[in-house]
């Protein structure tokens, strides 16, 4: 089996979760209404299943191999990326002023999801091209700009960013990497990157490597590192192709997953300097940075629920076709397809209800971002900013965590197949190991929502949530159906929770710092269980006032009954962790460090 875009239930949550009617009313978003949504998730499906999907299990067994200085992509990959530069996918949500189409993130999350559902290790390059992008266009200078935006927008050159360090990870303070100025405004770069997704590869003409170096006399720590744009190809005054630069790889990483991604190790500056060139000031690289690491946080938010739907796939039909033992309340005479057994039930409504929870979460996030940059009152942009970014350690964080739970549960409804490579269960597991990771472990995600996110405006973003989520039991409440008062009843215990959680973390940050950032990670989990749920809730609600329509019965009663179960089964967890968080911190730190 290969891969189905879940077309609908997209669909279902840009229109009623998201609300894509009032986005489409936004400046710049006039054309953007449900028509075009529709026609581009289309074209994005055919697309995706039709020329990426196939490559996937390819990519697994015959992944990107290095050899003197060179990458050469699977099979396959330098013709799909063909395709998909030719298709315009790469500048679908960025700037009409540089190339691209200027939808909103609401419609671009569920194409960048449809990618990542079909092939994760080839979507991992054109996500790090739209980090560099919107870190381009917030800081790069005009004539930054004019040189290789458009290249980036059209996906005729794709980009990087070079954080680590094989002694600085996710302490960036250590980053030692250098930038010496010279005469004609240039830079020369020195230092070794590690880990650089794509940093060497067949499918595009160049790579713009997004660069963080200190320049010398720069103050210590993270107030002394600058960004510079240090391309593979120099560029000529025409804008075409020049000379090679003094960046090298030197080898690529063998991995558990996503082994069709080369993950690269680059040397600058061996041959004398690599020339770099100074993104905005300098000293506020960190800064600028951040723009494409939270655009690359979501992003991986994104890929954790398309890995999630594939593997859900995969389960789904292993589990129509395995026939074994006969069903425990007799219904089949003899031996049935696994999936008429309760336990494998519960396990599919686990993976789907996860899935789609998560998928709403993000989808309601990506809407919160269109506004914040398009809406013309302040007031609307500040508040949805504020939602936004609350949201993105959620989305990245609680999906990605959540996608391991998943792909692991593919294996399992596989059984003793899922652990044989053949079947193509394992490599979900395997390519979803890494999102939790990458762009920040969970606990970078968790140290920001206490941090930032909590703390910081004194859990004010979070009590607005709350309230919301409030609302929402109340018309739960007042709908008078047997599934709403269910979901309401565990969407209120959750809510509580979590303002429990919130006032500990407001009350204990500074007096018991490590109470509260040994639960740190649980109140991420809690958090992104409950907005997931909040969103499925709502999602009951919308089916139930269309099936009074008659509109699409099977879909909207499947809407419900999944909403249910996320309700009974994994929203149910959010009191236990409560508990842990509020209650738990002393016996994390308890055990002497001699004694592990």
């Amino acid at each position: 089996m290969s891969y189905t875009a879940p077309l609908k239930d997209m669909l279902f949550d840009i229109q009623h979760l998201a609300g894509l009617e009032q986005i489409a009313r936004l400046p710049g978003f006039e054309e953007a209404g449900l028509e075009t949504a529709q026609a581009v998730l289309e074209e994005c499906a055919k697309f995706n299943e039709g020329v990426v999907a196939p490559l996937n299990v390819e990519g697994d067994r015959n992944p990107s191999s290095w050899k003197d200085g060179r990458v050469t992509t699977t099979p396959g990959f330098r013709e799909a990326y063909r395709q998909y530069r030719e298709g315009g996918w790469q500048g679908l949500q960025h700037p009409q002023d540089f190339g691209g189409q200027g939808l909103p993130k609401t419609i671009g999350a569920a194409c960048t999801e449809m990618l990542n559902s079909a092939n994760l290790s080839f979507a991992l390059c054109p996500l790090l091209t739209d980090g560099a992008i919107e870190a381009l266009i917030t800081a790069a200078s005009d004539e930054v700009k004019a040189v290789y935006l458009e290249k980036l927008v059209t996906g005729e050159w794709t980009g990087t960013m070079n954080l680590t360090e094989p002694q600085a990870g996710s302490d960036l303070a250590q980053v030692r990497t250098r930038a010496e100025p010279q005469p004609d405004g240039t830079y020369k770069v020195f230092g070794t990157k590690i880990f650089i997704t794509y940093g060497e590869h067949d499918m595009a003409d160049n790579i713009v490597h997004l660069v963080l170096a200190r320049i010398p006399g720069a103050p210590e720590g993270v107030k002394g590192i600058s960004l510079f744009v240090v391309p593979k190809f120099l560029v000529n005054a025409d804008g075409s192709k020049g000379a090679r630069n003094d960046v090298q790889c030197v080898s690529i990483e063998h991995k558990l997953g996503i082994k069709a991604s080369p993950t690269a190790v680059l040397q600058f500056g061996d041959a004398g300097g690599a020339t770099g060139y100074l993104v905005g000031q300098e000293n506020r690289g960190l800064e600028y940075m951040f723009i494409m690491m939270n655009a690359a946080r979501y992003a991986v938010g994104v890929q954790g629920i398309a890995v999630s739907e594939r593997a859900y796939q995969k389960a789904v039909e292993y589990a129509r076709d395995r026939v074994q033992s006969r069903p425990v309340d007799g219904s089949v005479n003899g031996p049935a397809p696994i999936i008429v057994h309760p336990d494998v039930r519960r396990m599919l409504m686990t993976m789907r209800a996860i899935t789609e929870g998560c998928r709403a979460m993000a989808c309601v996030a990506a809407a919160a971002y269109d506004a914040a940059h398009h809406h013309p009152d302040p007031g609307a942009r500040k508040q949805n900013q504020a939602f936004y970014e609350f949201l993105v350690p959620l989305v990245k964080g609680y999906s990605t965590e959540s996608s391991i739970e998943v792909a692991s549960l593919g294996v399992q409804v596989h059984g003793g197949m899922g652990f044989i490579e053949e079947t193509g269960a394992a490599q979900y597991y395997r390519d979803a190991r890494i999102l939790t990771i990458y762009e920040g472990t969970t606990a970078i995600q968790a140290n920001d929502l206490v941090g930032r996110k909590t703390a910081r405006d004194g859990g004010q973003t979070a009590q607005a949530i709350a309230a919301q989520i409030e609302q929402t039991e109340g018309e739960l409440g007042r709908s008078g159906s047997a599934e709403a008062k269910a979901v309401a009843k565990r969407l209120s215990a959750a809510r509580k929770a979590f303002l429990d959680v919130v006032g500990f973390v407001v009350q204990q940050g500074k007096g018991s710092p490590n109470a509260v950032f040994a639960g740190s990670v649980p109140y991420l989990m809690l958090a992104g269980n409950l907005v997931a749920g909040w969103q499925l809730a709502r999602a009951l609600l919308v089916a139930q006032d269309l099936l009074a329509t008659g509109e699409d019965a099977d879909f909207l009663r499947a809407k419900i009954a999944t909403a249910r179960f996320y309700a009974d089964h994994v929203l149910a967890r959010v009191p236990g962790l409560r508990d842990s968080i509020v209650e738990g911190g002393e016996s994390v730190t308890a055990l002497p460090l001699e004694a592990f």
